[in-house]
């Protein structure tokens, strides 16, 4: 391989990756504004998948032995790195594997859904059994979960389109 092409193939996949955190971050504060508004119509705090995600954070590692406060905070904090991360390995991936090229916004929005939705089901699963949640606790954490991811993955695909197609006539 001539290392023109090694480093065009470097430089695209940093791009990705770097598109990825952008839409990532970008991803996560939408999700959260809509998450939030979303609880308080259900007349719950704004806060509430923090607390979620952080108790269940916190019971999964003293299954470990390790004790952490769980609460909102600690929530707060791994929401933001999962979605980071979760944007970064999406970002990394599409740009790289010529199958999953985003030529339309169309496409890009059902690839950000359907990679979010896919990849959030252990976590969610894992929140779930930890917290003993009931049925119907179980089916509204889902739910509630599946339309902000949603909303998640329609601004990760878009907003890493978007960098990916604006990069060439950058560089």
């Amino acid at each position: 391989m001539n290392a023109k092409l090694h480093y065009d193939r470097r430089a695209t996949r940093t791009r990705g990756m770097i598109d990825g955190l952008i839409g990532g971050l970008v991803g996560t504060i939408v999700m959260d504004l809509f998450g939030a508004g979303l609880f308080l119509m259900m007349s719950g705090p704004a806060s509430l998948s923090f607390a979620i995600i952080g108790d269940a954070a916190a019971g999964g590692f003293a299954l470990l032995g390790i004790r952490l406060a769980g609460g909102t905070p600690l929530g707060a904090l791994l929401h933001y790195l999962i979605g980071l991360a979760l944007g970064v390995l999406f970002g990394a991936a599409v740009s790289r594997i010529a199958a999953l090229r985003m030529d339309s916004p169309k496409k890009a929005v059902g690839m950000g859904i359907l990679y979010v939705e896919i990849m959030s089901l252990p976590m969610l699963a894992a929140a779930a059994l930890i917290l003993q949640m009931t049925a119907a606790e179980t089916a509204q954490w889902f739910g509630v979960s599946f339309v902000m991811h949603l909303v998640y993955g329609l601004v990760l695909g878009l907003v890493v389109r978007q960098g990916l197609r604006v990069a060439p006539a950058a560089g």
